[in-house]
């Protein structure tokens, strides 16, 4: 059995949430990760762009509409070849 990348966030209040690695995609030269919260609905997804600031690995929220239309697409094409 494959085991589960697991991250954690703070929200808004500084509570930690537990997020499951779901897809590692690429979208126009940029690497995003597709995010599912552990203790939530399995329907619900999150896009994170991996960003490098500072020689730091940041993981910045995809909040621009056209930004995650363009993520969304991608990981619906990776779905459709499994």
């Amino acid at each position: 059995m494959e085991e589960k990348e697991i991250m954690s966030f703070k929200d808004v209040d500084g509570n930690k949430v537990d997020f499951e690695v779901v897809a590692e995609i690429e979208v126009d030269d940029k690497d995003y990760l597709i995010l599912s919260p552990v203790d939530g609905d399995e329907d619900d997804a999150f896009a994170f762009r991996v960003d490098n600031e500072d020689g730091k690995t940041v993981y910045n929220f995809v909040e621009d509409d056209e930004e995650f239309q363009k993520v969304q697409e991608e990981y619906k094409s990776l779905l459709d070849e499994e």
